[in-house]
């Protein structure tokens, strides 16, 4: 009986191995758990088209949206560990909603990283007529007067928000949360100076500061950025320590085996790698990165426990 027992479990084994081996040998679906045309829409298809190329298999991108990214990230979460079903999602269903919902049907400790595609800094945004000039002069204008200017967001607990209460935090000062339903209904109330500023990326926000439609007062980068080289720094705005942004990863559910990971983060690297992906990237403000997947569980684990702080700090809840 041992024996038989231990033929199967060794036969088990070995398929398991060879599957690894053989993957992957059918399509692979990569579910975005954000509206298509997106930042994050955009470059996973961008990485998956690279993919595909790689593997000679179809890497499918899937838009899966709603309650902040939870939808697609849950069916992801309980798809099959074979790494057939991946995540291309953002810091909230990867690293922020943990600490944020009240209730949530995943756990996002446990998500295999893959890879980070890609970082777009933040960017300060504000009305073409806001009286400060600067950050300096916000922040003295803000502490003159408390609760004098708003700030739209994407929606309560997006990155948009948490890092306007991160701002407040560093800066000392205290603004009113004029929440939206993404960025689009949001940089429209900004253009018609209906709300003060707006905590964004560069792929919502170049196109209306070239055309005059608003203003940018920094960028959160440790320096200048080739697409804004006329933005300076929070640095050198006079607030230390405020860097960061908006990051796009690829992550796999929980038990995906290390040699399907791995074999996952390669062929996303390289495609992250290509010139014309690079080029792309970069015409939307955002830097391709290609992490593997030790160097992306440190740095998810990090954004995590920062954003964490933030959410604590400020009380910040959603239902």
């Amino acid at each position: 009986m041992k024996k038989a027992i231990v033929a199967v479990v060794a036969a088990l084994w070995a398929g398991a191995l060879f599957a690894q081996a053989d993957y992957p040998s059918k399509p692979v679906r990569m579910i975005v758990p954000h509206p298509a045309g997106g930042a994050a829409d955009i470059v996973a298809r961008l990485v998956a088209e690279g993919m595909s190329a790689q593997w000679k298999v179809p890497v499918i991108v899937e838009n899966v949206r709603g309650v902040g990214g939870n939808l697609g990230a849950e069916q992801v979460y309980r798809a099959e560990p074979d790494g057939y079903t991946l995540l291309a999602g953002t810091p909230g269903p990867i690293a922020i909603n943990g600490s944020l919902f009240k209730s949530l049907r995943y756990d996002q400790t446990r998500w295999v990283p893959v890879s980070i595609l890609s970082l777009q800094p933040t960017v300060l945004a504000v009305r073409a007529d806001l009286p400060a000039k600067s950050v300096r002069e916000l922040i003295d204008q803000a502490k003159a007067s408390p609760g004098k200017f708003n700030f739209a967001s994407q929606g309560n607990g997006t990155t948009s928000h948490l890092t306007a209460k991160l701002f407040e935090s560093i800066a000392g000062i205290q603004l009113v949360h004029v929440p939206y339903q993404g960025t689009g209904p949001a940089m429209n109330d900004l253009m018609g100076s209906r709300v003060d500023m707006l905590f964004d990326n560069p792929v919502g926000t170049l196109s209306p500061y070239r055309a005059g439609k608003i203003r940018i007062l920094a960028i959160a980068t440790d320096q200048r950025q080739p697409t804004l080289p006329e933005v300076p720094t929070f640095a050198e705005a006079g607030v230390a320590g405020f860097t960061g942004g908006a990051w796009i990863a690829i992550v796999a559910p929980p038990g995906t085996p290390r040699a399907v990971a791995d074999k996952a983060s390669a062929a996303a690297r390289e495609s992250v790698r290509r010139a014309e992906v690079r080029e792309k990237l970069a015409g939307l403000g955002a830097e391709a990165i290609g992490a593997t997947p030790a160097e992306s569980a440190k740095f998810i684990a990090a954004e995590r426990a920062k954003w964490r702080k933030v959410i604590e700090e400020a009380n910040v809840v959603v239902q």
